[in-house]
Protein backbone atom coordinates (compact mmCIF):
# COMPACT_ATOMS: atom_id res chain seq x y z
CA UNK A 1 0.00 0.00 0.00
CA UNK A 2 1.18 3.59 -0.83
CA UNK A 3 -0.07 6.65 0.95
CA UNK A 4 1.26 10.20 1.04
CA UNK A 5 1.06 10.61 4.91
CA UNK A 6 0.59 7.53 7.00
CA UNK A 7 -1.06 8.86 10.49
CA UNK A 8 -0.16 6.69 13.45
CA UNK A 9 -3.18 7.49 16.12
CA UNK A 10 -6.55 7.67 15.61
CA UNK A 11 -7.53 10.48 18.31
CA UNK A 12 -8.32 13.93 17.46
CA UNK A 13 -5.55 14.96 16.15
CA UNK A 14 -5.22 12.13 13.57
CA UNK A 15 -8.87 12.31 12.66
CA UNK A 16 -8.29 16.12 12.22
CA UNK A 17 -5.46 16.18 9.87
CA UNK A 18 -6.39 13.17 7.61
CA UNK A 19 -9.82 14.91 7.28
CA UNK A 20 -8.17 18.41 6.18
CA UNK A 21 -5.60 17.15 3.93
CA UNK A 22 -8.37 14.33 2.26
CA UNK A 23 -9.88 17.72 1.46
CA UNK A 24 -7.25 19.47 -0.25
CA UNK A 25 -6.69 16.47 -2.24
CA UNK A 26 -3.53 14.48 -0.06
CA UNK A 27 -3.94 10.48 0.29
CA UNK A 28 -3.74 9.35 3.50
CA UNK A 29 -4.24 6.45 5.95
CA UNK A 30 -4.69 6.07 10.01
CA UNK A 31 -3.53 3.33 11.75
CA UNK A 32 -5.16 3.33 15.05
CA UNK A 33 -4.15 0.10 17.89
CA UNK A 34 -7.63 0.42 19.51
CA UNK A 35 -11.01 -0.55 18.88
CA UNK A 36 -13.46 2.57 17.37
CA UNK A 37 -15.42 2.09 20.32
CA UNK A 38 -12.80 2.26 22.66
CA UNK A 39 -11.55 5.43 21.65
CA UNK A 40 -14.94 6.48 21.44
CA UNK A 41 -15.43 5.67 24.97
CA UNK A 42 -12.69 7.32 26.54
CA UNK A 43 -13.89 10.68 28.49
CA UNK A 44 -10.99 14.07 28.19
CA UNK A 45 -11.45 17.67 27.71
CA UNK A 46 -14.18 19.70 26.57
CA UNK A 47 -12.92 23.43 26.36
CA UNK A 48 -12.22 24.37 22.74
CA UNK A 49 -10.72 27.47 21.94
CA UNK A 50 -12.19 29.63 19.25
CA UNK A 51 -9.39 28.71 16.96
CA UNK A 52 -9.56 24.86 17.51
CA UNK A 53 -13.64 25.55 16.67
CA UNK A 54 -12.66 27.56 13.65
CA UNK A 55 -9.98 24.63 12.36
CA UNK A 56 -13.28 21.95 13.02
CA UNK A 57 -15.18 23.97 10.83
CA UNK A 58 -12.84 24.03 8.04
CA UNK A 59 -12.36 20.26 8.36
CA UNK A 60 -16.42 20.41 7.75
CA UNK A 61 -17.10 18.52 11.07
CA UNK A 62 -18.93 21.52 12.98
CA UNK A 63 -22.08 21.62 12.05
CA UNK A 64 -23.08 20.12 15.37
CA UNK A 65 -20.85 21.54 17.63
CA UNK A 66 -21.95 24.72 16.46
CA UNK A 67 -25.42 23.48 17.30
CA UNK A 68 -24.57 21.90 20.45
CA UNK A 69 -21.84 23.41 21.61
CA UNK A 70 -22.29 25.96 24.35
CA UNK A 71 -20.57 29.50 24.13
CA UNK A 72 -18.99 30.85 27.16
CA UNK A 73 -17.80 34.13 28.01
CA UNK A 74 -15.90 33.97 31.31
CA UNK A 75 -15.62 31.67 33.95
CA UNK A 76 -15.18 31.62 37.72
CA UNK A 77 -12.52 31.21 40.50
CA UNK A 78 -13.45 30.30 43.90
CA UNK A 79 -10.16 31.15 46.61
CA UNK A 80 -10.87 32.51 50.19
CA UNK A 81 -14.18 32.40 50.72
CA UNK A 82 -14.80 34.76 47.18
CA UNK A 83 -16.32 33.72 44.32
CA UNK A 84 -14.75 36.19 41.18
CA UNK A 85 -15.71 36.09 37.46
CA UNK A 86 -12.93 36.26 34.87
CA UNK A 87 -15.02 38.17 31.92
CA UNK A 88 -12.75 36.38 29.03
CA UNK A 89 -14.82 38.13 26.22
CA UNK A 90 -14.24 41.87 28.01
CA UNK A 91 -10.37 40.99 28.61
CA UNK A 92 -9.86 39.38 25.60
CA UNK A 93 -11.11 41.75 22.65
CA UNK A 94 -14.35 39.84 22.64
CA UNK A 95 -12.83 36.05 22.17
CA UNK A 96 -14.82 33.24 23.79
CA UNK A 97 -14.25 29.56 24.51
CA UNK A 98 -16.66 26.85 23.42
CA UNK A 99 -17.77 23.73 25.91
CA UNK A 100 -17.99 20.73 23.67
CA UNK A 101 -16.74 17.44 24.55
CA UNK A 102 -13.64 15.66 23.24
CA UNK A 103 -15.73 12.37 22.42
CA UNK A 104 -18.89 14.55 20.59
CA UNK A 105 -16.21 15.85 19.10
CA UNK A 106 -13.62 12.64 18.04
CA UNK A 107 -17.50 11.05 17.24
CA UNK A 108 -18.08 13.90 14.92
CA UNK A 109 -14.27 13.56 12.97
CA UNK A 110 -14.68 9.78 12.55
CA UNK A 111 -18.34 10.36 10.78
CA UNK A 112 -16.61 13.00 8.17
CA UNK A 113 -14.34 10.58 7.49
CA UNK A 114 -16.70 8.31 6.70
CA UNK A 115 -18.46 10.40 4.79
CA UNK A 116 -15.48 11.22 2.60
CA UNK A 117 -14.71 7.29 2.68
CA UNK A 118 -11.07 8.26 4.68
CA UNK A 119 -9.19 4.86 5.17
CA UNK A 120 -9.13 4.22 8.91
CA UNK A 121 -7.31 0.98 10.25
CA UNK A 122 -8.13 -0.21 14.17
CA UNK A 123 -7.03 -2.74 15.78
CA UNK A 124 -3.62 -2.01 14.26
CA UNK A 125 -1.12 -4.21 16.10
CA UNK A 126 2.82 -3.38 15.87
CA UNK A 127 2.56 -0.52 14.55
CA UNK A 128 6.77 0.44 13.17
CA UNK A 129 7.41 2.96 11.50
CA UNK A 130 10.86 2.40 9.72
CA UNK A 131 13.54 4.50 7.89
CA UNK A 132 12.29 7.44 9.26
CA UNK A 133 15.24 9.07 8.89
CA UNK A 134 15.17 8.40 4.74
CA UNK A 135 13.42 9.88 1.55
CA UNK A 136 11.52 6.08 1.25
CA UNK A 137 10.10 5.90 5.09
CA UNK A 138 7.26 3.11 5.55
CA UNK A 139 4.99 1.77 8.53
CA UNK A 140 4.33 -1.66 9.47
CA UNK A 141 1.31 -3.19 11.42
CA UNK A 142 -0.07 -6.18 11.75
CA UNK A 143 -3.94 -7.87 10.99
CA UNK A 144 -4.80 -10.67 12.44
CA UNK A 145 -1.69 -13.08 11.52
CA UNK A 146 -1.18 -11.12 8.40
CA UNK A 147 1.78 -8.53 8.09
CA UNK A 148 0.94 -5.14 6.46
CA UNK A 149 3.55 -2.37 4.63
CA UNK A 150 2.47 0.88 4.46
CA UNK A 151 4.69 3.20 2.09
CA UNK A 152 4.71 6.93 2.11
CA UNK A 153 5.86 10.53 2.21
CA UNK A 154 5.56 11.53 5.53
CA UNK A 155 4.69 9.71 8.94
CA UNK A 156 2.59 11.57 11.43
CA UNK A 157 3.14 10.40 15.14
CA UNK A 158 -0.61 11.17 16.73
CA UNK A 159 -0.07 8.40 18.95
CA UNK A 160 -0.33 9.60 22.08
CA UNK A 161 2.48 10.07 25.01
CA UNK A 162 2.64 6.09 25.41
CA UNK A 163 2.83 5.43 21.94
CA UNK A 164 5.62 3.89 19.42
CA UNK A 165 5.96 7.54 17.23
CA UNK A 166 8.56 9.17 19.48
CA UNK A 167 9.87 6.25 20.98
CA UNK A 168 11.27 5.27 17.01
CA UNK A 169 13.73 7.96 17.26
CA UNK A 170 16.90 7.86 18.65
CA UNK A 171 17.58 8.89 21.85
CA UNK A 172 20.51 10.89 21.00
CA UNK A 173 18.15 12.69 18.69
CA UNK A 174 15.48 13.86 20.86
CA UNK A 175 15.42 15.86 24.21
CA UNK A 176 12.36 15.34 27.33
CA UNK A 177 11.63 17.77 29.66
CA UNK A 178 8.98 16.53 32.60
CA UNK A 179 7.43 17.59 35.28
CA UNK A 180 5.47 15.40 37.62
CA UNK A 181 3.33 16.59 39.81
CA UNK A 182 2.45 14.84 43.29
CA UNK A 183 -1.11 15.09 43.17
CA UNK A 184 -3.81 13.70 40.60
CA UNK A 185 -7.39 14.57 39.48
CA UNK A 186 -10.39 12.40 40.48
CA UNK A 187 -13.09 12.90 38.06
CA UNK A 188 -16.78 12.16 37.95
CA UNK A 189 -19.03 12.19 35.61
CA UNK A 190 -22.62 12.42 36.33
CA UNK A 191 -25.93 13.04 34.56
CA UNK A 192 -26.72 15.94 36.70
CA UNK A 193 -27.90 19.63 35.91
CA UNK A 194 -24.45 22.00 36.54
CA UNK A 195 -24.02 23.94 39.47
CA UNK A 196 -23.12 26.40 36.96
CA UNK A 197 -23.38 27.88 33.58
CA UNK A 198 -20.07 28.74 33.57
CA UNK A 199 -16.71 26.85 35.06
CA UNK A 200 -15.69 27.17 38.53
CA UNK A 201 -11.82 26.32 39.27
CA UNK A 202 -11.63 26.44 43.54
CA UNK A 203 -8.92 26.70 45.40
CA UNK A 204 -9.73 25.24 48.83
CA UNK A 205 -7.43 24.49 51.83
CA UNK A 206 -8.26 20.48 51.32
CA UNK A 207 -6.82 20.53 47.23
CA UNK A 208 -8.43 21.79 44.31
CA UNK A 209 -12.01 21.27 42.62
CA UNK A 210 -13.35 22.35 39.53
CA UNK A 211 -17.08 21.82 38.60
CA UNK A 212 -17.25 21.80 34.70
CA UNK A 213 -20.22 20.53 32.39
CA UNK A 214 -20.36 18.50 28.79
CA UNK A 215 -24.04 19.88 28.12
CA UNK A 216 -27.15 20.84 30.50
CA UNK A 217 -27.77 17.68 31.33
CA UNK A 218 -23.87 16.34 31.46
CA UNK A 219 -21.61 17.52 34.23
CA UNK A 220 -18.21 16.88 34.81
CA UNK A 221 -16.54 17.50 38.06
CA UNK A 222 -12.87 17.05 39.74
CA UNK A 223 -10.99 17.02 42.87
CA UNK A 224 -7.72 16.95 43.66
CA UNK A 225 -6.50 13.65 45.71
CA UNK A 226 -2.99 11.88 46.09
CA UNK A 227 -1.23 10.00 43.47
CA UNK A 228 -1.30 7.06 46.05
CA UNK A 229 -5.73 7.00 46.26
CA UNK A 230 -7.38 4.74 43.98
CA UNK A 231 -10.99 5.30 42.24
CA UNK A 232 -12.17 2.35 44.38
CA UNK A 233 -11.40 4.23 47.80
CA UNK A 234 -13.63 7.21 46.54
CA UNK A 235 -17.59 5.98 46.67
CA UNK A 236 -20.14 8.51 44.43
CA UNK A 237 -21.20 9.69 47.97
CA UNK A 238 -17.67 10.48 49.47
CA UNK A 239 -16.54 12.05 46.27
CA UNK A 240 -19.94 14.26 46.36
CA UNK A 241 -19.19 15.15 50.20
CA UNK A 242 -15.74 16.28 49.31
CA UNK A 243 -16.61 18.12 46.47
CA UNK A 244 -18.55 20.11 48.43
CA UNK A 245 -16.46 20.89 51.18
CA UNK A 246 -14.26 22.55 48.61
CA UNK A 247 -16.73 24.67 47.00
CA UNK A 248 -18.32 28.23 48.36
CA UNK A 249 -21.46 27.48 50.49
CA UNK A 250 -23.89 28.78 48.15
CA UNK A 251 -22.61 27.02 45.54
CA UNK A 252 -22.43 23.90 47.38
CA UNK A 253 -26.17 24.17 48.15
CA UNK A 254 -26.67 24.43 44.79
CA UNK A 255 -24.76 21.03 43.32
CA UNK A 256 -27.02 18.38 42.15
CA UNK A 257 -25.23 14.92 42.85
CA UNK A 258 -26.43 11.73 41.36
CA UNK A 259 -24.94 7.99 40.27
CA UNK A 260 -21.32 8.22 38.25
CA UNK A 261 -21.46 7.50 34.72
CA UNK A 262 -17.55 7.75 34.65
CA UNK A 263 -15.09 7.93 37.48
CA UNK A 264 -11.43 7.90 36.95
CA UNK A 265 -8.15 9.33 38.36
CA UNK A 266 -5.48 11.57 35.63
CA UNK A 267 -2.05 12.29 37.23
CA UNK A 268 -0.59 15.85 36.03
CA UNK A 269 2.18 16.05 34.25
CA UNK A 270 4.14 18.76 32.10
CA UNK A 271 6.16 17.12 28.87
CA UNK A 272 7.83 18.09 25.80
CA UNK A 273 9.82 16.23 23.79
CA UNK A 274 12.19 18.53 21.25
CA UNK A 275 12.20 18.58 18.63
CA UNK A 276 9.57 17.46 16.81
CA UNK A 277 10.44 16.46 14.01
CA UNK A 278 13.14 13.86 12.59
CA UNK A 279 13.64 12.72 8.97
CA UNK A 280 10.85 12.35 7.55
CA UNK A 281 8.38 11.86 10.95
CA UNK A 282 6.69 14.46 12.77
CA UNK A 283 5.15 14.34 16.00
CA UNK A 284 1.75 15.82 17.38
CA UNK A 285 -0.11 16.45 20.19
CA UNK A 286 0.15 13.95 23.18
CA UNK A 287 3.11 11.97 21.44
CA UNK A 288 5.02 15.44 22.17
CA UNK A 289 3.77 17.40 24.90
CA UNK A 290 1.59 17.10 27.63
CA UNK A 291 -0.12 19.92 29.72
CA UNK A 292 -1.78 19.27 33.44
CA UNK A 293 -5.63 19.85 32.42
CA UNK A 294 -5.66 23.37 34.54
CA UNK A 295 -6.52 25.84 31.94
CA UNK A 296 -7.39 23.52 28.82
CA UNK A 297 -4.43 23.74 26.99
CA UNK A 298 -3.96 19.76 26.34
CA UNK A 299 -6.59 19.44 22.78
CA UNK A 300 -6.03 22.19 22.41
CA UNK A 301 -2.30 22.37 22.13
CA UNK A 302 -2.76 19.27 19.51
CA UNK A 303 -4.75 21.35 17.48
CA UNK A 304 -2.41 24.05 17.00
CA UNK A 305 0.16 21.40 15.88
CA UNK A 306 -2.25 19.58 13.51
CA UNK A 307 -2.88 23.55 12.06
CA UNK A 308 0.87 23.97 11.01
CA UNK A 309 1.09 20.36 9.72
CA UNK A 310 -2.09 20.78 7.75
CA UNK A 311 -0.50 24.06 6.16
CA UNK A 312 2.74 22.81 5.84
CA UNK A 313 1.78 19.74 4.26
CA UNK A 314 -0.26 21.36 1.72
CA UNK A 315 2.22 24.18 0.95
CA UNK A 316 4.58 20.81 0.16
CA UNK A 317 2.40 19.09 -2.15
CA UNK A 318 0.63 21.90 -4.25
CA UNK A 319 3.49 24.80 -3.99
CA UNK A 320 6.45 23.07 -3.69
CA UNK A 321 7.75 25.08 -0.81
CA UNK A 322 8.81 23.40 2.24
CA UNK A 323 9.37 26.06 4.64
CA UNK A 324 6.76 24.93 6.55
CA UNK A 325 8.01 21.27 7.18
CA UNK A 326 11.55 22.58 8.10
CA UNK A 327 9.61 25.10 10.13
CA UNK A 328 7.34 23.21 11.48
CA UNK A 329 9.08 21.81 15.10
CA UNK A 330 10.32 25.56 16.02
CA UNK A 331 7.04 27.01 15.23
CA UNK A 332 4.85 24.74 17.00
CA UNK A 333 7.17 24.64 20.05
CA UNK A 334 6.90 28.22 20.26
CA UNK A 335 3.60 28.33 20.84
CA UNK A 336 3.45 25.06 23.14
CA UNK A 337 6.26 26.53 25.28
CA UNK A 338 3.65 29.08 26.01
CA UNK A 339 1.03 26.97 26.81
CA UNK A 340 3.13 25.10 29.26
CA UNK A 341 4.12 28.02 31.02
CA UNK A 342 -0.13 29.06 31.18
CA UNK A 343 -0.59 25.75 32.81
CA UNK A 344 1.91 25.35 35.48
CA UNK A 345 0.94 28.85 36.29
CA UNK A 346 -2.61 27.97 36.96
CA UNK A 347 -1.64 24.35 38.40
CA UNK A 348 0.47 26.50 40.63
CA UNK A 349 -1.94 29.28 41.61
CA UNK A 350 -5.16 26.78 42.35
CA UNK A 351 -3.38 23.56 43.64
CA UNK A 352 -2.55 22.79 47.28
CA UNK A 353 1.19 21.47 47.63
CA UNK A 354 2.05 18.76 50.07
CA UNK A 355 5.12 20.09 52.08
CA UNK A 356 4.45 23.80 51.15
CA UNK A 357 6.06 26.40 53.36
CA UNK A 358 4.02 28.66 54.62
CA UNK A 359 5.79 31.47 52.48
CA UNK A 360 4.19 29.51 49.26
CA UNK A 361 1.03 29.72 51.04
CA UNK A 362 1.45 33.64 51.46
CA UNK A 363 2.43 34.06 47.42
CA UNK A 364 -1.09 32.36 46.24
CA UNK A 365 -3.29 34.46 48.00
CA UNK A 366 -1.36 37.11 46.78
CA UNK A 367 -1.38 36.20 43.31
CA UNK A 368 -5.42 36.12 43.54
CA UNK A 369 -5.11 39.82 45.07
CA UNK A 370 -2.79 41.22 42.36
CA UNK A 371 -5.11 39.08 39.80
CA UNK A 372 -8.68 40.25 40.47
CA UNK A 373 -7.27 43.67 40.84
CA UNK A 374 -5.21 44.43 38.11
CA UNK A 375 -7.20 44.70 34.34
CA UNK A 376 -3.33 43.41 32.77
CA UNK A 377 -3.70 40.61 34.72
CA UNK A 378 -6.76 39.48 33.86
CA UNK A 379 -6.27 40.85 30.12
CA UNK A 380 -3.24 37.61 30.67
CA UNK A 381 -4.77 35.43 31.83
CA UNK A 382 -8.13 35.66 29.36
CA UNK A 383 -5.79 36.06 26.11
CA UNK A 384 -4.00 32.57 27.09
CA UNK A 385 -7.56 30.69 28.17
CA UNK A 386 -9.38 31.46 25.11
CA UNK A 387 -6.11 30.59 23.03
CA UNK A 388 -2.85 32.82 21.74
CA UNK A 389 -3.27 33.13 17.66
CA UNK A 390 -1.56 29.63 15.91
Amino acid sequence: MKVQVCIIGGGPSGLMLSQLLHLQGIDTIILEKSSRDYVLSRIRAGVLEHGFAKLMREAQCGERMDREGEIHHGFYIAHNGKLDRVDLHKYSGGNSVMVYGQTELTRDLYEARDRLGGKVVHNAHDVTPHDIASDAPYVTYRSGDELIRVDCDYIIGADGFHGVSRKSIPQDKIKEYERVYPFGWLGVLSRTKPVSPELIYAKHERGFALCSLRSQVLSRYYIQVPLTDKVEDWSDDAFWEELKLRLPAEIAAKLITGPSIEKSIAPLRSFVAEPMRYGRMFLAGDAAHIVPPTGARGLNSAASDIYYLYHALVDHYKKGDDRGIDGYSQRALARIWKAQRFSWWMTTLLHRFPDRLPYEDKLQDTEFAYLFSSEAAQRSLAENYVGLPF
